[in-house]
C-alpha cells in the first residue's frame, strides 16, 4: 500500500475535465483516467494519476477551481479537457478561448507541463460554429506551444456502438480507444517530467 510519504515522491499527472474524463455513465475505474493510471503501473512507470473532472464543468468552472487544485496536488503534468460543454450550451467561445488560455498559463506557472485534449461539437451545431470551436484548441495549442490531442473522440464519436445512447458520451469499451487517442502525446511528456529529468 502506497503512503503519503511515497506518493509524494511520485509526479502527479492531474486531469482537468469534464464528463468525458469523469468517467459519466461508467462503473468506477472503467474510465480513460483510470486505465491511464493502470498502464503507468504496469509500464513501471512512477507517476501518480489525480483525477480533478467533475461531470458538466465548463472551462469557466475549470479555471475558478485549477489554483486550488495546483496548490494541493502540485502536479508535473496537467491534462485540460475541458471546453465540450462550454460548446454544446452554445457558449462564447472568446470566453472559453480565454479560460483555457488562464488555465494553461496558470498551471505553467506552477511548473507543470500542460497537454491540450481537443473536442469536436455535433454537424447540427452548424459548419461555422463547429469550426470556430475547434480552431479554439488548434490556435491555443500553436500560440501557447502546448503539447494537443486534437479530437479525443477520433475513431470513437461516429461509431454508434461505441457510444452511450445520448450520443455524446464513450462506452466502456471505448475508453481504451480515448487513452490510446492521448497516450502518444503524452508518452512524450512523461520522459521530461519523470524523476531525476
Amino acid at each position: 500500500m502506497n503512503t503519503p510519504a511515497a506518493l509524494a515522491k511520485a509526479p502527479v499527472i492531474m486531469v482537468l475535465g469534464d464528463s468525458i474524463s469523469a468517467g459519466y455513465g461508467l462503473d468506477p475505474g472503467q474510465g480513460w483516467v483510470a486505465l491511464l493510471a493502470q498502464r503507468l503501473k504496469t509500464r513501471d512507470l512512477p507517476f501518480e494519476v489525480i483525477n480533478s473532472s467533475i461531470s458538466g464543468d465548463t472551462t469557466a468552472g475549470g479555471r475558478a477551481r485549477l489554483p486550488a487544485a495546483l496548490q494541493r496536488y502540485q502536479p508535473a503534468i496537467v491534462i485540460v479537457e475541458l471546453g465540450g460543454n462550454d460548446g454544446l450550451r452554445g457558449l462564447s467561445l472568446s470566453a472559453m478561448r480565454a479560460n483555457l488560455d488562464a488555465i494553461i498559463e496558470q498551471a505553467r506557472r506552477s511548473g507543470a507541463h500542460v497537454l491540450l485534449v481537443g473536442m469536436r461539437l455535433p454537424p447540427n451545431y452548424g459548419p461555422g460554429y463547429t469550426k470556430a470551436f475547434h480552431d479554439v484548441y488548434l490556435q491555443l495549442a500553436a500560440q501557447r506551444r502546448v503539447a494537443l490531442v486534437p479530437f479525443l473522440l477520433v475513431g470513437v464519436a461516429t461509431q454508434r456502438s461505441l457510444m452511450q445512447n445520448d450520443g455524446i458520451h464513450p462506452r466502456a469499451n471505448a475508453q481504451p480507444q480515448l487513452l490510446d487517442n492521448l497516450w502518444p502525446q503524452l508518452k512524450t511528456l512523461l520522459k521530461t517530467a519523470k524523476p531525476g529529468s
